[in-house]
């Protein structure tokens, strides 16, 4: 007869396991909380026992710091919300680990109530509706002799605790004895380590089952059971009553990227081995029957936090959502877009009226229980259905890539992922489709995933590691303008690589997205060949001309560089621009660019900054400017090997290069967009003491016509060279002062501190000889490494230091193989 029922029991027991795992409840203070341990989700003694006994159960960790079982304590149990959540859970088995708080001075002056306590607790507990089998585990020892008092645990606590439990017929465990001389698994004097948690799990663990508790490695990486898969160690364990898996890489990539499945484990892997190749960590954990519904939306939220929290991966994750998955990977990403860096859905159920569809009844009939809905419930305005959820996709910046079967006849893609491209690129939304001709559901993926993870890498936060960006401020003034006002004036101040059409343009289009409710003045001045120099003074025409800038972008460093501007001049020019910038309008936010060219690169190689880098970085310190470092990001990437120069583009990049210079840029977008609220205050940026008195921040063109006693020279209204050498679009058909002949001279009266000639030095660039004032007879040659080819744009500066107040230049083109000058702008501070 007892044969018969152990097989009964066990077919009973084996049954419960198949269809719901058995809950445990540990009940508990800060020893079975986890206190001190470091990763308590996997080394509380609760979390312990769990790995220990596996899938068939569901162990739940109860313990909270400092309670009491005591009701006239200090932080009694009973009075806490855990407690009702505990009765809520409908355990099958509930252990109790309270007593050690107790023994308190202050609490225990009411230890003759602790009997009536925990006969309470018990009547309770045993009074649910599960039926639950209890155990009371005794306190362990406290090495401490302040506050806990383990004589009274040993004389007053235990005693009562065994006497209530045989009252109750509910068994003992003596957790005790186990650890009764292992001082040194007690760092604290009151809390077990991981190694003594190990204990109190295996002892409790041999209570339950009867038998030898298995040996706990409480150092490995991730709970559970380790498995190879695919080479690579895989961790199977339970996490709120469901199967979850962590897939280890060989070598981890920078910031612990992971992507994580809600079904389907190992079909189709190609994309997750690729990923865990590239170091990344691959996740799942089984929410496939749940089809997306709020209580598997809240089981994702809470298993992504145990993973982020306890181990560390990084803080976005890729949803995976193969089929019904996507169905979750859309709910989940609309409920907490937050969490999520892109999408990676595969032949996805977009809409549930497609899969399963009320033709499916058996399907259809546990879609409606598990969200709790009546048939009429379900139309097209459905909140679970991807269309209904793309609008806060959309406003997260979440970009998806979706794989599908042109001939999908399960989930067809007419019905599902082609209506949600069309719809989320109307939203402004990032969609990337792979589209398999002549495939239907089966087979998920791609044979070769490089198309698929090379999107996912793109989108990682991990990227924004290696950007060089200085959040010395933020964009506050021109963000709130742009949201309160609906109106923006954002100048783009550079050299080619800010004229050619590249990240300005895509800027733009940025800025046009993120506030399409915004009227935009866009001031384009990005001249090739320009630096910082000819900036400032180029500052009042080029730009304040056109309009007063909320943001403005500047960038001088290559260009500083390659015309061999000394340190002097980089930060007398960059200064003058953010000091006149600020002094027309304090409320401007400024953004600091260095690009990088082909000397920078060695530089990078050895873990210098640029000179020029440096000078300009001083300015953006000094004034509390962001500061992007471009060049040492993209040297560092190329180290990486993410790229090589050539494919970069080199100094005037390809069009991936100039999306490494915007996803930078975006980086401070979004800075300023998380921490921003509409109602922020706009506030002015103070102007400090100048760096360098001298600096051009008062810097304007004095127009030609002002230059007087001409001897040799002319103004041609409208200059255009007929010799065939290349010229600059913006200094042809210009008003000119033009000389061709040695001894031409003239005089020219200015007021300021600065003086300099903007020329196009062409092939006849002369060598010039001047005078300021009563001062020495100096010269310069305008003639540049470039002139044979190129009439370049160029600023002298003949003099940068002079005392404020009225000045005169006197100069002259000396003799010599060249005797041309061409002269557009007189730059004066």
């Amino acid at each position: 007869m007892k044969k018969i029922l152990l097989i009964l029991f066990v077919i009973f027991v084996s049954h419960l396991r198949a269809a719901e795992p058995i809950r445990i409840a540990c009940i508990g203070n800060s020893i079975t909380y986890g206190a001190t341990i470091a990763n308590r989700f996997q080394n509380s003694y609760p979390s312990i026992l769990q790995q220990m006994l596996g899938d068939a159960y569901d162990v739940r960790n109860f313990g909270i710091n400092g309670r009491v079982l005591l009701q006239k304590g200090d932080y009694p149990y009973m009075r806490e919300n855990y407690y009702k959540e505990v009765k809520a859970f409908l355990p099958n088995i509930i252990t109790i680990k309270l007593g050690t708080n107790d023994s308190k001075p202050h609490n225990w002056i009411y230890g003759k109530d602790f009997g009536k306590d925990m006969d309470t607790m018990l009547k309770e507990l045993k009074a649910l509706p599960s039926k639950p089998t209890i155990y009371v585990c005794l306190p362990v020892k406290a090495w401490s002799t302040s506050g806990i008092n383990d004589s009274i645990i040993l004389h007053g606590v235990i005693p009562v605790i065994r006497k209530i439990a045989r009252k109750h017929h509910v068994t003992v465990i003596d957790t005790r004895t186990p650890l009764q001389d292992a001082h040194d698994l007690f760092p604290d004097d009151i809390h077990p380590n991981e190694a003594g948690a190990t204990i109190l799990a295996q002892t409790i663990y041999t209570a339950l089952m009867g038998k030898e508790a298995p040996k706990y490695d409480w150092k490995q990486p991730f709970p559970g059971k380790v498995e190879q898969w695919k080479g690579f160690d895989k961790y199977s364990f339970v996490f709120k009553g469901r199967q979850a898996i962590v897939v280890a890489p060989q070598k981890e990539a920078v910031g612990r990227p992971w992507i994580w499945r809600p079904a389907f484990f190992g079909a189709f892997p190609s994309v997750d081995e690729a990923l865990l190749k590239e170091g990344w960590h691959v996740a799942y954990y089984d929410l496939t029957h749940l089809y997306g519904s709020p209580r598997s939306v809240h089981l994702g939220k809470d298993f992504f936090d145990a993973m982020t929290r306890n181990y560390h991966l990084m803080d976005k994750v890729v949803v995976e959502g193969f089929s019904r998955g996507g169905y979750f990977a859309y709910n989940y990403a609309a409920r907490y877009p937050e969490t999520v860096s892109a999408l990676y859905v595969d032949a996805p159920v977009c809409d549930i009226t497609s899969w399963p569809g009320r033709k499916n009844e058996k399907l259809w009939n546990d879609f409606l229980t598990e969200w709790n809905l009546q048939d009429e419930d379900v139309n097209e305005k459905f909140v679970g259905n991807a269309m209904n959820l793309l609008s806060k996709l959309a406003n997260a910046n979440i970009p998806i890539i979706s794989v599908c079967g042109a001939v999908d006849k399960v989930v067809p893609f007419a019905e599902n992922t082609k209506l949600v491209r069309e719809a989320y690129e109307s939203l402004g939304g990032i969609m990337e489709l792979i589209v398999k001709p002549n495939c239907d559901h089966h087979p998920h993926s791609l044979e070769n995933p490089e198309p698929v993870v090379d999107f996912l890498k793109r989108y990682q936060p991990g990227y924004t590691q290696q950007q060089r960006i200085q959040h010395r401020g933020n964009l506050n003034n021109a963000f709130t303008k742009f949201i309160q006002q609906r109106k923006g004036c954002v100048a783009f101040l550079g050299g080619s690589i800010t004229e050619m059409n590249g990240w300005r343009g895509m800027i733009m289009d940025d800025l046009r997205q993120r506030f399409p409710e915004t009227e935009f003045q866009f001031i384009e001045a990005g001249i090739s060949s320009l630096g910082s120099t000819p900036h400032a003074f180029r500052y009042e025409d080029d730009v304040l001309r056109h309009g007063t800038p909320d943001l403005l972008f500047v960038e001088a460093a290559v260009n500083d560089d390659t015309n061999a501007f000394c340190p002097d001049l980089q930060i007398k020019g960059m200064e003058g621009i953010i000091r006149h910038a600020l002094s027309v309008n304090p409320l401007t936010d400024i953004v600091m660019l260095h690009f990088i060219y082909d000397p920078f690169i060695s530089l990078h190689a050895k873990g210098v900054q640029p000179d020029v880098i440096m000078n300009h970085e001083r300015v953006a310190n000094w004034y509390g400017i962001t500061s992007i470092n471009l060049s040492d990001e993209i040297a560092s990437r190329m180290r990486n090997h993410e790229f090589t120069w050539e494919e970069f583009g080199g100094t005037h990049p390809a069009p991936l290069g100039h999306k490494y210079y915007v996803s930078a840029i975006n980086e401070v977008f979004d800075r300023t967009s998380r921490f921003l609220s509409q109602h922020a205050p706009i506030s002015a940026y103070p102007l400090p003491k100048a760096l360098d008195e001298k600096c051009f921040d008062k810097g304007k063109h004095v127009c030609i016509e002002a230059a007087r006693q001409l001897s040799g020279f002319h103004i041609d209204p409208s200059w255009n060279p007929n010799d065939g050498v290349a010229t600059r679009r913006q200094f042809v058909n210009i008003p000119m002062l033009v000389a061709d002949k040695a001894g031409s001279s003239f005089v020219l009266d200015f007021v300021g501190n600065a003086i300099g000639l903007f020329c196009v030095s062409g092939p006849q660039s002369a060598k010039v000889e001047y005078r300021i004032d009563n001062g020495p007879l100096q010269s310069v040659n305008t003639y540049t490494q470039w002139s044979g080819s190129l009439y370049l744009p160029f600023i002298y500066m003949l003099g940068t230091n002079l005392s404020e107040g009225k000045h005169q230049l006197w100069l002259k083109i000396a003799a010599g193989e060249h005797t041309g000058l061409r002269i557009c702008y007189f730059a004066v501070n």
